[in-house]
């Protein structure tokens, strides 16, 4: 017998291959249901035909699987003055994953911004801007969102203006980090000796090692910017009453909630999934681009 012990790397395949199975895995289930949601978002206004703001009174209150009075089925109901509950389910996608696109590319592009000035010029600026952003963390950003949206009024603009300034110190606080530990690196200080300017090093050298990170921090900031505009569409504060978002929808049917429970449930449930799989989404992401699991 041998007296040379096994390499290491044979002895952990048997017992990391199953993880790495069920992280592919959870992967690939995670992206089917946002891929799902984003073609509902997509196309199932326009297969259904749905009016957000028209009205069928003779039809309202009716339960899931319905007949309505014009030959179709309803097939989560009806609200409280007759619009379809599947109708709104496929609006208020549309409406949560456009707000929540948009708002973490604003968010983004004004946290990424500070956080590379801040990580790279450091100093006094570092000091401004991080200062600003501990004033702003001092704050929980529900609150400071419902004071801006109550300030502004409800639009679809104010409303991914007001998320994104609530969300912006997550990516300048990840960007600035990132920057810190890169920028002393020694390709980072050949690429200087070689001449290269400053907005070269940042946008060229530095920022495609924070790329990675960031990706894992939208992944799962998505979700909080989705529970966030639905928490203020239903205070009556995010999407005006002509476009239904989920957070709206489960606001109409709080007086129903005995006598027609399809109102909120349904919308409610579609919110909980899809911020549910961004979540495992964003850990699954996480574990697969972190590069000391990556080498167990």
């Amino acid at each position: 017998m041998s007296d040379h012990p096994l390499p290491t790397r044979w002895l952990r395949l048997p017992r990391l291959a199953p993880a790495r199975d069920g992280g592919t895995r959870r992967l690939v289930v995670c992206l089917v249901i946002v891929i799902a949601y984003a073609l509902l978002a997509i196309f199932g206004p326009v297969v259904t035909g749905y009016n957000p703001i028209t009205t069928y009174v003779q039809d309202r209150l009716l339960p899931p699987g319905s007949l309505l009075s014009n030959g179709s089925v309803a097939l989560l109901g009806t609200d409280q003055v007759g619009r379809d509950i599947l109708g709104q389910v496929f609006m208020g996608a549309r409406v949560s994953m456009v707000a929540g696109i948009a708002t973490l590319l604003l968010a983004g592009l004004i946290g990424i911004t500070v956080g590379l000035l801040a990580g790279y010029f450091g100093g006094i600026l570092d000091s401004i801007l991080m200062r600003i952003a501990d004033i702003q963390l001092a704050f929980p950003s529900i609150l400071l969102a419902i004071l801006i949206a109550a300030i502004l009024g409800p639009s679809f603009f104010n409303l991914i203006l007001v998320l994104a300034i609530a969300n912006w110190v997550v990516f300048a606080r990840v960007t600035r980090s990132q920057v810190l530990a890169l920028k002393n690196r020694e390709y980072v200080d050949a690429a200087r000796t070689l001449g290269a300017r400053n907005l070269y090093l940042i946008v060229r050298t530095i920022f495609p090692g924070c790329v990675a990170p960031l990706l894992v921090v939208a992944t799962v900031e998505i979700g909080h910017v989705i529970v966030a505009e639905a928490s203020l569409s239903f205070l009556g504060l995010g999407t005006p009453a002509s476009l239904p978002s989920w957070g709206l929808t489960i606001s109409d049917g709080r007086d129903y909630l005995i006598d027609a429970w399809w109102i909120s449930t349904f919308p409610g449930i579609a919110l909980a999934l899809l911020v549910l799989t961004l979540g495992v989404l964003g850990d699954t992401i996480r574990d697969r681009l972190d590069p000391k699991l990556r080498s167990l």
